[in-house]
């Protein structure tokens, strides 16, 4: 696993060291996570981020108290709870499809919580109005469940989990079942409320852009390993391996091997023969082989006798406000080049012309892991 480097001094909220869990015993067992160890600070909106079946829900399970570790350790502010049962743990969930009690009204919905702790009736009434008011769901006290849509249904969840102020909230892939509008405003309103509530968040997703919008930090799982912890700055230019950098994004990826490298820049040879300079971003050698890595919004399009790379366009995708753009440049695979379309829709450039393609050496980086 590899860590931000940033320096933050804010204290922990979850410690979580040397995690393993197995699902079953004997042949019949199955490894879900594999040793993961993970600091999520305090007040902060932490995203865990991967492929269907990576294990990142099996760890939230696990924070959630549903789920026993079989090995390591899970601290909440100092304390271990690898072994506290899910309601002493002060931390709540919002799942996927909500869990509403279709018998209930709104409030009784967000009370049915305080009430259980035992809260004074006052006491309930104030923090229910305060929830709902914080979601924009005040108005909606006495409708019930079936007649929300989804995303008031998913403000009710969110308001219901919130009410007795948990110092962490998971949230287990809660816009998934939205339509696309409606999920692109979730994003902001759910990062604005985690600010306001200065309350731990801890959301699981497998979608890249919810992830780069919303999070503090992202840690980017992968068969049950943690393969990069960083910002979304961190991990989509600085990615440490070929999974992250293609799960992160569109990228381009071309096979060569080091040279030599001075002041930084490592002159790689590719397959067909070419020789490009990228930016050395490791202890990397000559002789080592690795995977180019270069993101198509880096990459120009240039005139056919321009001082680029020799190309023919293949492919065009549009976009609506941006094209594709898959340019043969003689090696394994083509070149992903996006560029923002004009004023007036036209395209640039069509399939077949011959073009250039030109970027700089920090565009193009050295991945050998």
């Amino acid at each position: 696993m590899t860590s931000s480097a940033t320096t933050d001094r804010t204290p922990a909220a979850i410690d979580i060291s040397g995690v393993v869990k197995v699902f079953g015993q004997g042949q019949n067992c199955a490894t879900a996570l594999r040793n993961v160890s993970l600091t999520i600070r305090d007040n902060e909106f932490f995203t865990l981020l991967g492929p269907s079946g990576c294990g990142k829900t099996t760890l939230l399970r696990i924070l959630a108290g549903f789920e026993a570790v079989t090995q390591g350790s899970v601290s909440l502010f100092g304390q271990n709870i690898a072994g506290l049962p899910a309601n002493k743990r002060s931390v709540n969930t919002v799942f996927q499809h909500y869990a509403l009690f279709p018998h209930m009204t709104v409030g009784e919905n967000v009370a049915y919580g305080l009430r259980r702790l035992k809260r004074p009736t006052h006491e309930i009434e104030q923090t229910m109005a305060r929830s709902l008011q914080l979601v924009k769901m005040e108005k909606f006290m006495q409708r019930r469940p079936a007649q929300l849509s989804g995303g008031q249904q998913q403000r009710v969840a969110l308001a219901r989990a919130l009410a007795p102020h948990p110092k962490v909230l998971l949230l287990d892939e809660p816009l998934s079942a939205l339509d696309l509008k409606l999920r692109q405003a979730m994003r902001t309103e759910l990062k604005q409320l985690q600010k306001a509530t200065g309350i731990t968040f801890v959301f699981v997703t497998h979608d890249q852009e919810e992830a780069l919008s919303m999070s503090d930090r992202i840690a980017v799982m992968s068969e049950g390993e943690v393969q990069q912890v960083g910002t979304p700055t961190e991990i989509y230019e600085h990615p440490v391996n070929k999974f992250v950098a293609s799960f992160i994004g569109d990228a381009n990826f071309i096979e060569a091997e080091i040279e030599r490298v001075e002041d930084g820049v490592a002159s790689c040879r590719t397959p067909r023969g070419r020789l490009l300079e990228a930016r050395n971003g490791g202890d990397h050698k000559a002789g080592d082989r690795g995977t180019l890595f270069l993101r198509p919004e880096k990459v120009q399009i240039g005139g056919a006798n321009g001082t680029g790379l020799p190309g023919t366009i293949r492919l065009v995708d549009y976009l609506g406000q941006s094209t594709f753009y898959h340019v043969d440049i003689g090696e394994d695979a083509p070149i992903m080049v996006e560029g923002r379309n004009k004023d007036n829709g036209a395209f640039t450039n069509k399939v077949g012309d011959a073009v250039s393609v030109h970027f700089g050496v920090d565009a193009l980086r050295m991945l050998i892991k």
